[in-house]
């Protein structure tokens, strides 16, 4: 008996650039497109169609964004083009006139209309195959959370609101809800993403929303205290430093969600930060610094500075020093200050060479390598729990612990972890420690 020939469903080729924020814009296509019975092709060749989520943030991203956009209309030819780029549509358009469609972030909406418009939809769509936490880019033990959409801040070297937008918080319910598939599906670490996390809310005034018939409001707060009560680590990104950030402090002194706190500070002098439009109360962050520690000991504190900003002067950079210093963060990123187009910073006399940002840079990642190694070898001795995340090829388990984001912070290397398996928790002792990493045994 000859059995029917399956039809093979139209395939979408993906490319995801840039942040969380973009991987899980990147998701919720990816999950509407198997919704709808697309096949999703990790090769050129099976493709019958490219998308491209493209980032916009800095020089760098933006030259990886346009030879990814070249290298698939190269090897492709049937290319859409979406993200933060993508709100340039006539910058894109005048380089790549064959595009097929450009958008900017989170269209989804719009992406879906290009793809059906160049690659029409199967006859029947395949809903029951999608699972309820959609499909996601990350390891199965860990998924990015966005709570929200744009930001309301006006910093002079961001371009991020031109395109993303002012704030939009996502409804509570249905953060809540996608929290709970997530859980449901295996997911045991929550990484709560969005431009301004500390935000959450103020565009819809706290208005109270429903989670499981519960009323609750539409904060930080609240929303950290109902991931908390998932039973799952939750961890905080792009804080930025609201006064009522304090209030999240308790929470992690009382195990509710992880004592991690990303907080961007971008400099320690008042005179720049205040030419960035950040504030510029130093003495103030570094006495809330110092509270949270004597509420929370154990806090992890994250943040990224920028050096080479327009009209630093060496004062300036060496005030930044003694402020990171004085602050003593445990993990900390550094970029050399980029004159992103568009960016109102560019406008500012004072410009930096590039050699001395990059000599600025490497003095304060020494810095900071100093305090790091200090604080991590404080360490040793611990006994922590620790998230698996793979195993190599020796038997040693790659692992993170509470201080530990994934891809951005450090790791812990489980010399005897050969019966370990990704996403498995493990009791360890810390045996040893570097600038950046900790080694351990398994208890």
């Amino acid at each position: 008996m000859n059995q029917p020939v399956t039809a093979i469903p139209p395939r979408v080729g993906f490319i995801s650039l840039g942040c969380p924020k973009a991987l899980s814009d990147s998701e919720r296509i990816l999950t509407q497109l198997r919704a709808e019975g697309y096949g999703v092709s990790p090769t050129y060749t099976d493709a019958d169609l490219v998308v491209v989520n493209t980032c916009g943030f800095i020089d760098a991203a933006v030259t990886e964004s346009l030879e990814a956009i070249d290298e698939a209309l190269t090897e492709h030819g049937r290319v859409i083009v979406t993200g933060c780029l993508g709100a340039d549509a006539d910058r894109i358009r005048e380089r790549f006139p064959q595009v097929l469609a450009v958008s900017g972030p989170h269209a989804y909406q719009q992406v879906m209309a290009a793809v059906h418009a160049h690659l029409p939809a199967p006859h029947a769509p395949f809903e029951n195959l999608v699972p309820p936490q959609g499909v996601r880019l990350t390891p199965r033990h860990f998924a990015y959370l966005k709570i929200s959409e744009g930001c309301n801040h006006q910093c002079s070297f961001c371009v991020i609101p031109r395109f993303r937008g002012p704030l939009v918080s996502r409804p509570l319910g249905e953060v809540m809800q996608e929290a709970d598939n997530l859980v449901a599906a295996g997911v045991k670490e929550l990484l709560v993403v969005s431009q301004d996390a500390g935000a959450y809310g103020l565009d819809v005034k706290h208005r109270t929303g429903f989670w499981g018939g519960r009323p609750l409001r539409t904060h930080i707060q609240t929303l950290a205290e109902a991931l908390g009560s998932l039973g799952v680590w939750v961890r905080l990104h792009y804080v930025y430093p609201y006064p009522h950030v304090d209030n999240l402090i308790p929470l992690m002194a009382d195990g509710h969600i992880l004592p991690y706190l990303d907080v961007p500070l971008q400099h320690g002098s008042p005179r720049i930060l205040k030419a960035m439009g950040r504030p510029a109360a130093t003495e103030r962050v570094l006495d809330r610094i110092h509270q949270w520690r004597e509420i929370c000991p154990d806090i992890t504190l994250r943040s990224t500075f920028i050096v080479g900003f327009p009209g630093e002067t060496e004062q300036d950079f060496e005030t930044l020093l003694d402020f990171i210093r004085e602050a003593q963060l445990d993990r900390v990123g550094c970029f050399c200050y980029s004159p992103v187009e568009g960016a109102p910073a560019n406008a500012l006399p004072g410009a930096i060479p590039e050699a001395i940002k990059e000599a600025r840079m490497a003095r304060f990642m020494a810095v900071q390598a100093e305090i790091s190694q200090a604080r991590l070898a404080k360490k040793v001795g611990q006994r922590i729990r620790v998230l698996v995340d793979h195993r190599d090829e020796e038997g040693t388990a790659i692992a993170r612990s509470s201080a530990d984001a994934p891809e951005i912070d450090g790791l812990v290397f489980v010399s005897d972890g050969e019966s370990l398996q990704p996403g498995d928790w493990a009791e360890v002792e810390i045996i040893d420690a570097s600038e950046h990493d900790l080694f351990a045994r398994q208890l």
